[in-house]
């Protein structure tokens, strides 16, 4: 396979940062190249930042001074970091129009888009899973699964004016993972579980590794089309909050949606109407499509639940900040990448920061050594650093510390390389 040449849109989100770690890792990635209106928020090595809107005359310059081939769009849903303030809406469709029309002039030969399962609604006339041909609900459509309906009718049109071009639309369930804020999470992040009298709806869950690994997947195989996102299986809300160590307590009213929100409203949590149909009605996704385009899922949904458990335990002693504390600066990375000085570094496998005492009030000490062993991979490596530390001072548990300190000499390698 010849060498790709890969342009991501929301290089700053959380998902265009993760995608350009992965794909810099990728020998048959040639370049990659970032674009977004903000800073990164994650450490990359070779990927290219420019600051820029994706208009489309600009955009469409630096695909072809960039002999671009594949352009990915991580944005077109809000980025799971900074969800919605609860009116379910933020989708840009001039955004995506501005984003074809440059593609389509610079002639570049794929279109990777990240959408939303919300696309196909919820309701009581739902089928057991949605397949990929299914027309999306009519019934109480929301602003927001109206325009990603409208977005992907514009990607259909694209691509039939374009048919020598690929375009791939990635409809993904519920993202799970430790720094996502969403308010299906917000939810979950509850002591205990709300939910709605009379109702235990069935919800699917995607992990956030295996939506960064579906999107590196899109580009570098041919996949035309729309492809569903979501581990297998179905969870009952009931069994979510059962995984999650909680109680579930059906106390909102079934009736009076916008007394329902306010309730929920009142816990801290955003609430864009299709969350209330969620609570109601759940939705389920069929995947096969997905699996026969050769993608293995690593997460069942019932095993991102429960990373998200231990995840939701070590977030007092981790922290939700930016990864690694990472701040983009220019002249540093400038000066990083091109001067003849820098040397490749190697990362001490520990902290010199101070760490808290341990115990079993913040959730760790409930945390077993299995679930930890199974959740440290998928950890920043600022913030495994800070794990062994606590976990050294503590528990100091052999098969934990050297987990960790085996993660930290891979990554070690492979930044040193």
């Amino acid at each position: 396979m010849s060498s790709r040449r890969i342009l991501i849109t929301g290089l700053a989100s959380v998902w265009g940062g993760r995608l350009a770690h992965q794909l810099e890792r990728d020998p048959e990635v040639e370049a990659v190249v970032g674009i977004d209106t903000a800073d990164p928020q994650h450490e990359l090595e070779r990927t290219e930042f420019v600051r820029t809107a994706p208009d489309p005359g600009p955009l469409a310059r630096i695909i072809r001074a960039a002999a671009i081939d594949t352009v990915v769009e991580t944005t077109l849903v809000p980025d799971a970091r900074s969800a919605s303030s609860g009116k379910g809406r933020g989708i840009d469709l001039k955004r995506m129009s501005g984003l074809l029309e440059a593609a389509g002039r610079a002639g570049v030969s794929k279109v990777v888009v990240k959408s939303s399962a919300e696309y196909y609604g919820s309701g009581r006339d739902a089928p057991a899973f949605f397949t990929e041909d299914l027309p999306p609900l009519r019934r109480h459509r929301t602003p927001a699964q109206r325009d990603l309906e409208r977005a992907e009718r514009a990607l259909g049109d694209w691509a039939a004016e374009y048919p020598q071009a690929t375009v791939t639309v990635l409809r993904c369930a519920c993202p799970v993972g430790g720094g996502l804020r969403t308010p299906q999470l917000a939810l979950l992040a509850l002591p205990v579980v709300p939910g709605i009298l009379g109702f235990d709806p069935r919800w699917q869950f995607v992990h956030e590794d295996d939506i960064v690994g579906v999107l590196a997947h899109a580009v570098t195989r041919r996949m035309p089309g729309a492809y569903n996102v979501a581990g297998d299986g179905v969870l009952a809300l009931s069994e979510v909050a059962s995984l999650l160590g909680k109680g579930m307590l059906p106390v909102l009213p079934p009736w009076g949606t916008l007394f329902t929100a306010a309730q929920i409203r009142r816990l801290g949590v955003p609430v864009p109407v299709a969350l209330l149909r969620e609570l109601r009605y759940g939705r389920g996704r069929d995947n096969r499509k997905l699996k026969v385009s050769e993608y293995l899922l690593r997460y069942t949904s019932r095993e991102a639940v429960l990373k998200l458990r231990a995840q939701q335990r070590l977030r007092p002693l981790l922290g939700s900040g930016p990864p690694d504390g990472y701040r983009y600066e220019p002249e540093v990375e400038e000066f990083l990448r091109r001067s003849p000085s820098v040397r490749p570094l190697r990362h001490e496998a520990t902290s010199s920061t101070s760490s808290p005492e341990p115990n079993g009030a913040d959730g760790y000490g409930s945390l077993t050594e299995g679930e930890l062993l199974e959740v440290i991979p998928s950890l920043e490596t600022g913030a495994m650093r800070r794990l062994r530390d606590h976990e050294a001072a503590g528990f100091a548990r052999p098969a934990v510390l050297e987990e960790i300190d085996h993660q930290l000499e891979l990554r070690g390698s492979i930044e040193g390389a």
